[in-house]
């Protein structure tokens, strides 16, 4: 699967124009859909277990650094799970949502 740098820029600023409801319930329909691999569904309790887990790359009684090294691992995990999953799936969604 190849997506333009443009597409995948559309495909992202929608997503972010979401409210935060919105990409919740985006996230809990993709994983119910069956259209979404079996990968991509398996990164997010990877991501849930890594901020619930006490140990981190970076602590987080750092002043920011630690709370970055969170974020920068649920984006690219998010990035991973979009990546995976096919275009049409996610624009079926978010046009359900918005």
């Amino acid at each position: 699967r190849t997506y333009t740098a443009a597409v995948q820029r559309d495909l992202n600023r929608r997503i972010l124009a979401l409210p935060w409801r919105r990409k919740l319930a985006l996230a809990v329909r993709m994983w119910r859909d069956p259209d979404v691999p079996g990968l991509a569904k398996a990164i997010l309790p990877v991501l849930v277990a890594y901020l619930a887990f006490p140990l981190d790359l970076i602590p987080d009684f750092i002043p920011l650094l630690g709370q970055l090294d969170d974020l920068l691992v649920v984006v690219a995990g998010m990035g991973i799970i979009l990546w995976l999953t096919p275009r049409d799936v996610i624009e079926s969604h978010l046009d359900a949502l918005e």
